[in-house]
């Protein structure tokens, strides 16, 4: 399942933007907001494959 930025509905885009955009920054975000955000969602991700693959182990074979 590929993502691209252009596939987020226009409120999900907002919300997320609104997350992470810092006026304190020279960029425009907030890199350590920003970089949890990140590492949170690909922990979740992670125990998402670790409970596919427990799955799988358990199949017949």
């Amino acid at each position: 399942m590929e993502m691209n930025i252009t596939q987020i509905d226009t409120t999900t885009y907002e919300q997320i933007k609104t997350a992470i955009t810092s006026k304190d920054s020279v960029v425009g975000i907030d890199a350590v907001h920003t970089h949890i955000l990140i590492i949170n969602k690909l922990m979740q991700i992670e125990e998402q494959l670790q409970q596919m693959q427990k799955q799988l182990n358990n199949l017949p074979r």
